[in-house]
């Protein structure tokens, strides 16, 4: 589709007539960029308001409406310089595919001061701009609602404020959600299933007798009822639900203070008086152990030195002692071998060596062995293996009692933590305060669940009470009305309702997979830090957009800049008008707002150029500078340029073609 001129006659601030001719194309090349320029108050959103007023008359979503009726809203818009002869008129010259060919309407719209009835008359013209097609000027919004249906005009006919109105939202408003879901396409299951409830209704109607009837509208009757009960329902477990959580925090809350007050150590002192009894019987049993090693060989290992100078000596006195014993037995021997070698032919000398070199041998034997280190000890072989065993005990005796002590010494460092612990229990008044806080707490969240589980009960009783219901209605239009047409209505409209209900859900999962990598794309596109956004994720119901990070993380919309905002709202318009398939024109009014340079030369390079195969920019001076013009000149995207200038004293705007700022 495209907007081939516009026409206005004493229009606003157009005195005359005035024609802009917008058709895109050129005898170089297709340029898709159609740019008014014009000072704010100098008649910009009337030309867009003119556009909207052509498509779609009383229905019209104009900027200066509000709620005047649509005869007040036509006397407004007659300029006020205008000849009460002249007639207020708008013309927009439209061209699309029909039946694969291209055809032309002109859209006239005409009317006068205080116009009567309050309305306009519209003409709709062919391709020769003369012959009036008589059949579209009664069908007309049925047909333009093919064209561009009024539910989604916003999202192709739009301006700044409402992109950073979009921007700063969670979630679109219902109106642009009602718009997207037009888009998408996602109403008509919706429209289908209740256009055959309204069907199967009607013929329900139709074939019953009074009695019948009564009976009929009875039970519609309670089941709306029990829809609006169904729904009140819905909205109690939700606040419900937001009331658990609230008192969750609050229960958190109430439990932390009791443990970093003392509560919990209060509440457990009996059981830490409790564990304190058993480590001093635990120590008490330890002491008296040491007590009873204390009475055995343990005090010996205060004088080591002299066990170890008693074992000496006594082992020293055992040695003399065996000394003394072989020296005697050694004498008598050599004696009797002197005595032996006298009677050999031995010489005398060589015996006196020999007895010599015994009485040698039997002196160095007692060597070390002096008179002073006489025997004092009197020490015997029995004395020192008894010597033996004190020291094996004694060395028993001292590892047990280090790890006694060991033992000992943690159990004290024990006790000394329990009676801190003890020490810094909640006083029992404070106790009791701490303690009443959180079982309020806890009552009133186990309270607050209990309403939840009681709610949703009633919820699913009341869904299973509406299914019966139906159930009812469709029993007895079965049993009362026989009519095999109806029956097969009725019975083909629930199976189909059944199967647009799954529809519906894949078809959603479906458009909205696909919309979220369209937004994602044009987001990174538009975006100068192309790590921002990994992911971006669209609720299926509110159509909220959530943006997650390369690490799977969600990047809270509140630290994305204003700029960054606007260009995600214009990403996401951007992705719709691609994921719907529709070529239709966009019209942008002030669309620059408050963006940075560096977010403002990615729309004028990137956006404008491609948001589709026509853009009408109507733009200040300030917005669509002298730098961003000479850029689209550059590029070749601009196919017309419109300058609106506006006379201040006689409050009347001329367009100006071929003319811009600079």
């Amino acid at each position: 589709m495209l907007f081939l001129e516009l026409v206005l006659q004493n229009f606003g601030p157009y005195a005359g007539r005035q024609v802009i001719n917008l058709d895109p194309r050129t005898e170089e090349s297709p340029r898709p960029i159609i740019l008014l320029g014009g000072m704010n108050g100098g008649g910009k959103t009337t030309l867009m308001d003119a556009i909207r007023l052509a498509l779609y008359g009383h229905r019209s979503q104009c900027s200066t409406r509000g709620n005047l009726s649509y005869g007040d809203f036509l006397n407004q818009c007659v300029n006020s310089k205008a000849n009460p002869a002249e007639k207020t008129r708008i013309e927009l010259l439209i061209e699309h595919i029909e039946d694969d060919k291209p055809v032309k309407y002109r859209i006239v719209r005409i009317w006068e001061k205080n116009p009567k009835d309050g309305k306009d008359f519209l003409g709709i013209l062919g391709d020769d701009d003369t012959w009036p097609v008589e059949s579209l000027m009664n069908t007309w919004d049925d047909y333009i609602e093919n064209l561009l249906p009024l539910g989604i005009s916003n999202l192709f006919l739009f301006d700044g404020e409402q992109v950073r109105n979009l921007a700063e939202q969670e979630s679109p408003p219902q109106i642009v959600i009602e718009a997207i879901r037009g888009l998408l396409g996602l109403e008509l299951p919706d429209k289908l299933a209740l256009d055959l409830e309204v069907l199967v209704n009607r013929k329900r109607k139709e074939l019953a007798d009074t009695k019948d009837l009564n009976t009929l509208e009875e039970i519609e009757k309670r089941l709306l009822q029990q829809k609006e009960n169904y729904q009140a329902a819905e909205q109690e477990l939700a606040s419900l639900k937001n009331q658990i959580e609230e008192l969750e925090t609050i229960q958190q809350e109430a439990l932390d203070k009791f443990v970093s007050e003392g509560g919990k150590i209060a509440r457990d002192r009996s059981s830490l008086e409790q564990q304190q009894k058993e480590k001093n019987h635990t120590a008490e049993t330890i002491r008296q152990s040491m007590c009873e090693l204390a009475v055995g060989a343990l005090p010996l290992a205060l004088i080591p030195n002299l066990i170890s100078q008693v074992q000496a000596q006594g082992t020293k006195e055992f040695r003399y002692q065996q000394v003394q014993l072989a020296r005697d037995v050694l004498i008598e021997r050599d004696q009797r071998l002197l005595e032996w070698l006298s009677q050999l032919k031995i010489t005398s000398e060589q015996v006196d060596k020999i007895q010599s070199f015994l009485n040698d041998d039997a002196e160095n034997l007692y060597t070390g062995y002096s008179q002073a280190d006489a025997p004092w000890l009197e020490a015997d072989e029995e004395s020192l293996t008894q010597l033996d065993n004190i020291r094996y005990h004694l060395q028993n005796a001292k590892v047990y009692a280090k790890q006694q002590l060991a033992n000992l010494k943690i159990i004290e460092e024990e006790l000394v933590v329990l009676s801190r612990q003890v020490q810094t229990a909640a006083e029992p008044e404070a106790y009791q305060k701490l303690r009443e806080a959180v079982e309020e707490a806890q009552n009133q969240v186990v309270q607050a669940k209990a309403n939840y589980e009681t709610t949703r009960r009633s919820l699913a009783e009341l869904e299973t009470t509406i299914e019966q219901t139906k159930k009812e209605l469709r029993e007895y239009t079965d049993k009362n009305i026989d009519s095999k047409n109806r029956e097969h209505i009725i019975t083909s409209a629930t199976k189909v309702q059944e199967t647009l209900k799954v529809f519906r859900e894949k078809l959603t999962l479906r458009k909205l997979n696909k919309l979220e990598e369209e937004v994602k794309n044009c987001f990174l596109y538009l975006l100068h830090k192309s790590d921002l956004v990994f992911r971006i994720a669209i609720d299926t119901k509110t159509f909220a957009l959530s943006l997650f990070d390369f690490e799977g993380k969600q990047v809270p919309k509140h630290r994305l800049s204003a700029g960054e905002k606007q260009l995600l709202a214009i990403a996401f318009l951007w992705g719709l008008a691609k994921v719907s398939g529709l070529r239709l024109p966009v019209a942008i009014d002030t669309p620059l707002g408050r963006l940075d340079s560096s977010h403002r030369q990615n729309l004028v390079e990137k956006y404008f150029p491609a948001a589709s195969h026509q853009v009408i920019l109507l733009s200040t001076d300030t917005e669509i500078g002298k730098k961003e013009v000479e850029t689209l000149r550059k590029n070749e995207a601009i196919a017309r340029e419109y300058l609106l200038k506006y006379d201040s004293s006689t409050r009347q705007t001329t367009v100006m073609e071929n003319k811009y700022f600079w």
